[in-house]
This record gives structure tokens, C-alpha cells and sequence, in this order.
């Protein structure tokens, strides 16, 4: 199954990205990071997100950890979600504390670090491979008929398909 077939509730993403619900749910109403399988819809109703969101969730906090601006890492949201899924795996997010960059080959993130200021990284893939472990011993839930997925490894097919490209 596709991993955009899939989407996870609000608490499952939460574990998965090491936050709590509250900042889920702030991150949600401000707009930082929205649910992109389904929004709430008044009281009661469950957010659905996708595996990429739950990327994102895990990299934002990783930003506010580090001490990055909100406004900075709105940018770098944005940026994320512009990308290609399939593209995400090999970007790496670096950031002085003021701007984050991004870097897709060595040369780019050498070319950064020989500035001589404090830099940090976020290799995309390590976060993408820690959410698709956590959600592994999760439950996700089927977008078409709700059905609850416990278990399910989200991208199962993304990697068989590039498995069978190999």
C-alpha cells in the first residue's frame, strides 16, 4: 500500500515525532504544520497526517530544539513541502541559527561549514528512517476506508520500487 493511502492520527504522529499533542495541535492552528490528509473540521473531528507531515513534524522540533527562528523554520516547512517526496530522503538542513539551508551533495554542506561559524545539520533521511521506524510499531489508518493499519511500515512500497530501479 502507498504511503499516501495511509494517514495517522493526531497522538500516533505526536510519538512518532517526539512532541506532544499540544504543540500538534498549535503547530496545526498556526499553520506551521497542517494536516495534509485531513484537517479538523470543528470539535471532535480527527486530523489525519501523512508520512511526510510527520517528517516535518519531527524536523520542526529538531529547528525549535536548536534554537532556530519560527520564521526560519516556516521558510524551511515550506520549502519541505515544495519538494518532491521522493527528493526528501537525500536533503540536508543546515542552519546557523539565523537561516537554514538547504543541501542536497557534499560539496554544498562543505561549502557551509568552511564559513567558520557554528552550523548544524539535519540530514533529512536519518528523520525520514527514525518516523518510518516509530510508525512502524504504530497504528496508521487507510484513507479511503478508515480501516486501522497496526504495524504498517509507510513507505514499504516507495522502497520496493526503488529497490526493483536498483
Amino acid at each position: 500500500m502507498a504511503s499516501e493511502e495511509i494517514g495517522y492520527r493526531g497522538p500516533t504522529a505526536c510519538a512518532a515525532a517526539g512532541i506532544t499533542y499540544r504543540q500538534l495541535d498549535y503547530w496545526a492552528r498556526t499553520g506551521l504544520v497542517e494536516p495534509s490528509v485531513r484537517p479538523a473540521h470543528g470539535s471532535g473531528s480527527q486530523r489525519l497526517y501523512s508520512f511526510r507531515d510527520v517528517v516535518v513534524l519531527k524536523i520542526v522540533k529538531r529547528f525549535l530544539d536548536t534554537g532556530v527562528s519560527l520564521q526560519n523554520i516556516r521558510t524551511a516547512v515550506q520549502h519541505l513541502r515544495a519538494c518532491e517526496f521522493s527528493d526528501l530522503e537525500r536533503l540536508t538542513l543546515m542552519s546557523d541559527g539565523a537561516t537554514v539551508y538547504e543541501c542536497t551533495s557534499p560539496d554544498e554542506v562543505h561549502a557551509l561549514l568552511q564559513g567558520g561559524q557554528g552550523i548544524f545539520g539535519i540530514a533529512v533521511g536519518v528523520v525520514w528512517r527514525d518516523v518510518e521506524s516509530a510508525l512502524s510499531q504504530l497504528h496508521g489508518e487507510r484513507v479511503d476506508t478508515g480501516e486501522t493499519l497496526v504495524g504498517h511500515n509507510p513507505t514499504d512500497e516507495l522502497a520496493r520500487r526503488r529497490n526493483r530501479a536498483v
